[in-house]
């Protein structure tokens, strides 16, 4: 029985699965061979680790004439299990896996080769939901249209969508390949969905956390990242140590780490800037390469006023607005950006609005001011009602003579 926890432990190697699941599914499949003859929950089976010797006991009834040889046995062969045992007692018989038949055995094996299937298919899944958020290198296999089918070891494949590559990117079957793994799902049929991308902005950090140092062991930390896949992105950082230049980290010398980011990104512009508490200074940082003249911040309402000089208001806006888009991303504010010629028009403009204003003409104006403005309403209106009743009056003076003409007739 040696061979089969020689078996076992190569199992346990290769495929990761524990020895102990191993054993308990064998131990389970070996009880389910023996239900039919022996009743359900009635066999215990217990497997020795070290030897692999396999025990099966189940009660047997004990009797003077056996009917059923797999439920009963003779008193005279209980007692040497037994020896205080009676007729009608239980006692535990152990069975020779010899009698289980070619059924039972049949069946034994066919639970034991599923319940491995079960545990290796799981081994798997926990090995890549323990992937998740991370990078992964695969290999492309093939295309399946627009998208790449790609091997992650020898039995599991994940399908890259056409909207998770990066823009421009071309790959062939037989490239390596490193993939951002976004999430792992179960399906309904016991299976899991590896879903992958490389467009996902993460996928830049876990890039910068495998090549800087300073950002693995926390001395620079990523505050946020602004990305266009395949175009240009931007990455906030700031050193916990004031020894540390985290922009200057990120580069490396000679700019040797950027590069090699750079080389997994298809050559994407990467832009790393410092990031700040001070929202005016991150907001000005995040504008780079364009210089700022000043910026005007309202915290409460997520909105900055940006002067840049004027002939610096293309490189600040960017190409079709992409290099303030991706500033306004990463700094949470919305950005309006304004030349200094454009500014001081909009300045002129207000000031010419209320220059017609005269500070020496405006007065302020007094309790004794709004006693005597709401006198004189009130006089305005006793002397509107006083004008309503005489208007009264006199209609009905004018209409006194027609009534007496009319008794007359």
């Amino acid at each position: 029985m040696t061979e089969i926890i020689e078996a076992l432990n190569k199992l346990e190697k290769e495929k990761g699965i524990s020895k102990e699941v191993m054993i308990d599914a064998i131990e389970k499949a070996i009880i389910s061979a023996c239900e039919k003859d022996f009743g359900k929950d009635a066999v215990k089976a217990v497997m020795d680790p070290e030897s692999g010797e396999i025990t099966v006991t189940a009660p047997k009834q004990v009797v003077d004439e056996i009917n059923d040889p797999n439920t009963d046995i003779l008193i005279e062969d209980a007692k040497h299990i037994d020896p205080d045992c009676e007729l009608d007692d239980f006692v535990e018989c152990e069975i020779k896996t010899i009698d289980f038949g070619r059924i039972a055995a049949q069946k034994a094996r066919g639970i034991i080769l599923q319940s491995l299937k079960e545990n290796e298919r799981k081994a798997v899944y926990d090995y890549f939901k323990d992937k998740e958020n991370t990078i992964i290198t695969g290999i492309v296999q093939r295309k399946v249209g627009y998208n790449l089918s790609i091997t992650l070891d020898d039995k599991t494949e994940t399908m890259l969508n056409s909207r998770e590559m990066i823009p421009g990117e071309r790959y062939n079957p037989g490239d390596r390949i490193k993939l951002y793994i976004v999430s792992v799902k179960l399906n309904d049929k016991g299976g899991f969905r590896i879903i992958t991308s490389r467009t996902h902005p993460n996928f830049v950090n876990r890039l910068f956390e495998r090549e800087v140092a300073e950002i693995e062991d926390g001395t620079v930390e990523i505050m946020n990242i602004a990305r266009e896949a395949g175009s240009r992105s931007k990455l906030a950082v700031w050193s916990n140590d004031p020894d540390v230049d985290a922009v200057g980290a990120c580069v490396g010398l000679n700019s040797i780490r950027i590069n090699n980011i750079l080389a997994d990104l298809a050559d994407e512009k990467i832009d790393i800037i410092e990031w700040d508490e001070d929202p005016a200074v991150f907001i000005e940082n995040a504008l780079r390469p364009a210089p700022v003249v000043s910026v005007d911040v309202d915290e409460e309402t997520g909105f900055a006023r940006v002067v840049v000089p004027d002939d610096k208001l293309s490189l600040a806006i960017g190409k079709e607005g992409q290099n303030a888009r991706l500033a306004a991303k990463l700094t949470n504010f919305k950005i309006d950006i304004k030349s200094e010629s454009q500014a001081a028009a909009e300045e002129a403009e207000y000031e010419d609005e209320y220059e017609e204003y005269d500070e020496d003409e405006i007065t302020a104006v007094t309790d004794e001011d709004v006693a005597a403005a709401i006198e004189e309403t009130e006089a305005e209106a006793a002397e509107a009602a006083e004008a309503d009743e005489t208007a009264e009056d006199a209609t009905s003076d004018d209409e006194a003579p027609a009534e007496e003409s009319s008794d007359e007739e």
